[in-house]
């Protein structure tokens, strides 16, 4: 009996010290990381890539999480990079944690999108116009408050799904004066589908999956958005037949 408590003890002894060896690899791996990032920020020129590697580089911090939170939350209404810059990394990173993520992300950026709708119902002449200016996004502006006139929560579900920044959807919104809790419902709905099948396929396929994504991000949410617009409808003429 004691031999055999001896060896457990001695089996969970390897099983911890092989974890901190991991961990250990891990944070060695990320401190790389975080310096090759650093010389990037350093090197480019270019403002939007300098501030993309800024962003990414956080990932590969013990402030990771954070950077997730505060860039899921400000991209719903003013920031340029997206937190999916974020969420993929960590996903990878900590697989069984993905969900979590998702979770995290999509909390935080339908709070930002609350913003992003108060910018538009209150504050559209002093800061909407000029955040949507910054992006030359006014034509785009123009477009989906007519979608919103049309269609109003479809408009907002299938935001989190095309390559338009979510903050014009949610300024927008605001501006258009759309009911506040279908916007919310809506944005919660579609922002949540996005995170969650993004930190799903990484932590199912992982670096596969990733340089697939980062190639085709943009078709494939107009595919998805598609699809999620063709469900709708086919809902609205299934109950009004």
């Amino acid at each position: 009996m004691m031999k055999i408590k001896k060896e457990i003890m001695q089996g969970k002894a390897e099983i911890t010290s092989s974890k901190k060896h991991i961990a250990a690899l891990e944070q060695e791996n990320g401190k790389k990381i975080s310096a090759e990032l650093k010389e990037k920020i350093r090197t480019t020129k270019n403002p939007v890539k300098k501030l993309y590697f800024w962003v990414l580089h956080w990932a590969y911090t013990p402030y990771g999480v954070l950077a997730l939170i505060l860039t899921a939350f400000s991209e719903s209404s003013f920031f340029p990079i997206a937190p999916d810059t974020l969420l993929i990394p960590l996903s990878l990173s900590r697989p069984k944690k993905a969900m979590w993520y998702a979770t995290i992300c999509s909390i935080f950026s339908v709070l930002g999108g609350m913003l992003g709708y108060a910018i538009g119902l209150w504050l559209m002449n002093s800061i909407g116009i000029k955040v949507l200016e910054f992006y030359g996004a006014m034509s785009q502006f123009q477009k989906i408050s007519d979608l919103y006139n049309q269609y109003s929560g479809l408009a907002v579900a299938t935001a989190g799904f095309t390559p338009i920044p979510y903050k014009v959807f949610t300024i927008a919104a605001g501006a258009c004066r759309i009911n506040f809790l279908v916007f919310i419902i809506a944005s919660a709905l579609s922002r949540g589908a996005r995170f969650f099948i993004v930190a799903g396929l990484m932590a199912i396929f992982g670096e596969k999956i990733k340089h697939f994504i980062d190639k085709y991000f943009n078709l494939l949410t107009i595919i998805f958005a598609l699809l999620l617009i063709g469900g709708f409808l086919v809902i609205k003429f299934a109950v009004n037949r």
